[in-house]
């Protein structure tokens, strides 16, 4: 059936409309491009290996580019999702303290939003973290993931999340001052593995 001219101008207007409102290839593909630094680094650090964070990082981009229906002024926001969710799909982050019974206290608020000096922290040390703790804290600390949308995506209970971003600030805060057994002998090996070399 014909549409009149009224429905075929509104049907017009609709498409034109949706194309200005949802992004496409070409806003993803400004994204990867002007972001690419703090896209990479966020899949390194979540992945802890160059490897690994370049597969999360071009197979975000491949699927943002695709089939992703969502509006325009999300794009940023939708692409580091992207390389999250593809970063836990490569590792499988889970927490290995699941049966913990001790109550963790809450560190953080969930709406912290504060940038300052306390946010810095050494790669070396970030990287030393069991991956289940460094999913945590990248996406709570770093990232500003609420707890809960952290623990959705980790497929974990909201004290896991909890219990892991605790685990990683106090070893974050234990390498920063040098009394870490785990880190030295992690640097150690390092230092091994990079003389074999």
């Amino acid at each position: 059936m014909p549409l009149s001219i009224g429905e075929e101008m509104l049907e017009q207007i609709h498409s034109e409309n949706a194309e200005t409102r949802y992004a496409n290839c070409k806003d993803f593909r400004r994204i990867f491009e002007e972001d690419l630094n703090s896209l990479y680094q966020l899949s390194f650090l979540l992945t802890g290996d160059h490897q690994k964070a370049e597969r999360c990082f071009v197979a975000g981009l491949e699927d943002c580019v695709k089939d992703s229906q969502v509006f325009r002024e999300w794009t940023r926001t939708w692409a580091k999702r992207v390389i999250v969710k593809n970063a836990i799909r490569e590792l499988h982050p889970r927490s290995s303290h699941a049966n913990s019974s001790a109550r963790v206290p809450i560190i953080f608020s969930p709406d912290r939003q504060s940038s300052g000096p306390g946010e810095h922290f050494d790669v070396d040390a970030v990287l030393a973290l069991a991956d289940f703790e460094r999913f945590v804290f990248v996406l709570c600390v770093l990232e500003r993931y609420r707890e809960h949308e952290c623990a959705l995506l980790l497929r974990c209970s909201d004290s896991e999340v909890r219990e892991a971003r605790t685990r990683a600030i106090e070893q974050l805060a234990n390498f920063r001052s040098g009394s870490s057994n785990r880190y030295d002998g992690h640097e150690r090996s390092r230092q091994a593995e990079a003389l074999k070399a």
